[in-house]
């Protein structure tokens, strides 16, 4: 359950993380869970101090927090420029539906424990609903998109772009080429 009024500045690494209850690499505790959205409370140093969405807070390397922007990109131009929320909505919605049907399952002692772990292997979703304002994490293309309810905009992303010449990515358009001033790539 998220704290009412909670705003994210963070989400954490869709690998996890670990986390401490002091700046103190001798006081670990529970891991965060994958795409948790967190708020960064403190720093110090490389120590970030976090408040969790569901009101826990602990101690994790900040380096590795992903940064939700505070001001979310604009949404001033047409639909046709970034993606339709709705497909990702939607596999977002059926994610959700079959690690429900697998804990319901689970629950009725239909399943064993490593047939829930087969069953819900590779499932990943990430949402953050605030009024008008949503985060949605696109497991597909490893990134968060922010949404005003008739678009996305991509804002954050785990990992390094594209190189291929294929990965012309949600926008349409070739990846940037790096060119040296000898004009070799």
């Amino acid at each position: 359950m998220t704290t009412p009024g909670f705003r994210p500045t963070h989400v954490v690494p869709q690998q996890g993380m670990p986390a401490w209850e002091a700046p103190d690499p001798a006081r670990p505790t529970v891991p965060l869970d994958a795409l948790l959205p967190v708020r960064l409370v403190e720093r110090r140093g490389d120590w970030a101090h976090v408040l969790c969405s569901n009101g826990w807070s602990a101690w994790v390397d900040g380096r590795y927090l992903v940064a939700v922007p505070q001001d979310p990109p604009l949404s001033d131009g047409p639909l046709t420029v970034t993606p339709d929320p709705r497909p990702l909505l939607d596999r977002a919605e059926q994610a959700l539906a079959r690690y429900r049907a697998a804990v319901e399952e689970l629950a009725a002692g239909g399943l064993d424990g490593e047939t829930f772990r087969r069953r819900t292997q590779g499932l990943r979703i990430g949402v953050v609903v605030d009024g008008e304002s949503m985060w949605l994490y696109d497991p597909a293309q490893a990134h968060w998109a922010y949404g005003d309810g008739t678009r996305l905009s991509i804002y954050a992303a785990d990992g390094p772009p594209a190189a291929d010449e294929d990965a012309a990515g949600d926008l349409g358009h070739a990846p940037t080429r790096v060119v040296t001033p000898d004009g070799e790539r």
